[in-house]
């Protein structure tokens, strides 16, 4: 009878987790990412240090299941004959991760500094931020400071939306959309970003000949 009811205990385990796609395998990748987000902000306290893990680990799990739900929801319908439905479906959903987002960040806020809140968010959006504001810098060193404010903040906006995404595809989407913004606007302002970009190409390749690059003096005898 124990027998019986270890085998129906763990059958019913391996239930749950096909249901809602956390296999053994998964928990372990999340868990990992996690830990990939944590490691870098140094945190001390033991304890702290499992609580910001254990909130990272539950919002990426939460983030799956709702995703989950809303695309098995959305199979049931066409796109083109069916938009209202699909709307109402997606922003049903909209509605669900903008309250947990809030919720999230402020139960990160309660554990870090909000320099380390950043990294977190940098860390669930692969870096894109500071990686796509240098790229605007060396693109256009001539940026205003206004200029490079505005990049900046929509950066960071993106960012806001795109960490709540389903998938690595939704996240980039999201920076996609942010930088189609920031492209017109540096347009409107007379940039050609066109010849920027190539610009950067043929330095980029030049580079690409440079054997050794290094001082010829760390500290010249003469001025």
């Amino acid at each position: 009878n124990c027998m019986k009811g270890l085998i129906l205990a763990m059958s019913l385990l391996v239930c749950s987790w096909i249901v809602a796609g956390e296999s053994p395998e998964y928990l372990k990748a999340i868990s990992a990412r996690a830990e990939r987000i944590v490691a870098p902000l140094e945190i001390e306290s033991k304890d702290r240090r499992a609580r910001v893990h254990a909130l990272v680990m539950d919002q990426y799990r939460w983030l799956h299941r709702v995703h989950h739900e809303r695309d098995a929801e959305l199979e049931k319908f066409d796109a083109k004959i069916d938009r209202e439905k699909v709307l109402e479906i997606e922003e049903a959903t909209d509605a669900k991760v903008n309250a947990r987002h809030a919720t999230y960040v402020d139960s990160l806020a309660s554990e870090l500094t909000s320099r380390q809140v950043d990294a977190v968010k940098d860390g669930m959006t692969y870096g894109v931020v500071l990686l796509t504001y240098a790229g605007y810098l060396k693109m256009l060193p001539e940026l205003t400071k206004d200029q490079k404010t505005y990049i900046m903040a929509q950066l960071v906006e993106a960012r806001e939306i795109a960490m709540d995404g389903g998938s690595s595809k939704e996240k980039h989407g999201w920076f996609g959309k942010y930088k189609g913004r920031i492209n017109n606007y540096l347009s409107k302002a007379g940039y050609d970003l066109k010849a920027a970009s190539k610009r950067v190409e043929a330095y980029e390749a030049a580079r690409k000949a440079v054997v050794l690059e290094e001082y010829v003096f760390e500290s010249a005898p003469f001025p």
